[in-house]
């Protein structure tokens, strides 16, 4: 008895493979980001987690009122918006305000986004548009931390979490005394080392054993989930490592002339939002450069600027601005750095 006839399906070249669809890709990199958030909710507690579901959501409802308003179909399950309102969580104070993360998510999606035109258009980082506008608007509970790892961070929400708007928030001395902590100065390693020239162990910088942003915590398990996206193709590597290069040479050159005054190349890349700036925003397919060059250039601009605003600046944290900035000069780097068209004549100048 004969086998049954198999068909063979015959094309002609070229033979490319499909490249996943942005929806695919977005998704992927929530799934990234998971693992972060379930790291800072179980450092933080509630707070945390009523902190990144303020923020996603309030992000998701203000790109689909704008589809709505501007007479489109709603974007919001392309999965973009809510990598934005992941990211604008992580990168906030445990215990910040919900009604001012909400202002931040709508700023960060409608200026930062929505206003050129959404996903593909937006020149800038929308995630960090909405921190930098929480700086410039909330000084005070931007630069306020709470010890990780509080006994009570299951039961209780850090007093400043609920805070009503425009009221000051209710101090956290009661909450601190029933969290079992010591010594806590309510300082992030940064600030220790750049103001009070206190070193931090690195090994607590690697595991996430700090006080700082949400999602500052572990730089190992951040590495850990960009590795996840370098596998499946969905992130340019080539931009984390010109980020983490840069900034490592950067420092080490400050840190041998002066041991004493500068922090380590250890540090500089393990502390801070450096690590989560280099792998999850920085990686911005629509505000990175598009040529191999560029890539390179654009990643090592935002290393060197981080570095410099740490060491010299007036905060104690640059990765937001250094991204930013690099964010602006990225169709300037593209431009500049196009790669010679094969066998053509560069134009002379007029006389």
């Amino acid at each position: 008895m004969s086998a049954p006839a198999q068909s063979v399906t015959l094309r002609t070249s070229p033979h490319l493979r499909s490249v996943p669809a942005v929806p695919d890709i977005m998704r992927n990199v929530v799934y990234a980001l998971i693992p972060i958030c379930l790291f800072s909710v179980y450092q933080f507690g509630i707070s945390a987690l009523a902190l990144l579901l303020t923020c996603t959501l309030s992000c998701l409802a203000t790109e689909h009122a704008i589809c709505r308003l501007s007479g489109k179909g709603s974007t919001v399950n392309d999965w973009s918006v809510t990598i934005t309102g992941l990211l604008l969580a992580l990168t906030l104070p445990p215990g910040f305000p919900l009604w001012m993360a909400a202002v931040a998510s709508i700023a960060g999606v409608g200026i930062g986004k929505m206003f050129f035109g959404g996903l593909g258009y937006n020149v800038m980082n929308p995630a960090l548009i909405g921190r930098a506008f929480a700086q410039a608007a909330f000084t005070v509970p931007m630069t306020t931390w709470v010890p990780f790892m509080a006994a009570n961070r299951f039961t209780d929400f850090i007093p400043s979490t609920l805070t009503l708007p425009f009221l000051r928030p209710a101090p956290i001395d009661g909450w601190l005394a029933s969290a079992n902590v010591d010594g806590f100065t309510g300082a992030t390693p940064l600030a220790l080392m750049k103001f009070e020239q206190v070193s931090t162990d690195p090994v607590q910088l690697l595991i996430g054993s700090t006080a700082g942003s949400s999602g500052e915590g572990s730089a190992l398990l951040i590495l850990l989930c960009g590795l996840y996206l370098v596998v499946r193709k969905m992130m340019d590597a080539r931009i984390v490592v010109s980020v983490l290069t840069v900034a490592f040479l950067t420092s080490g050159i400050f840190y041998l002339m002066a041991p004493d005054k500068y922090p380590g190349p250890i540090f500089m890349l393990c502390s801070g939002g450096l690590m989560l700036g280099a792998v999850f925003m920085a990686t911005d397919m629509v505000a990175s450069p598009v040529t191999s060059l560029g890539i390179w250039i654009y990643g090592g601009l935002i290393g060197f600027i981080t570095v410099i605003i740490r060491l010299f600046g007036g905060l104690n944290e640059g990765i937001m601005y250094a991204i930013l900035l690099a964010n602006a000069c990225s169709p300037l780097i593209t431009t500049v750095t196009q790669p010679r068209i094969y066998g053509a004549v560069k134009r002379k100048a007029s006389s």
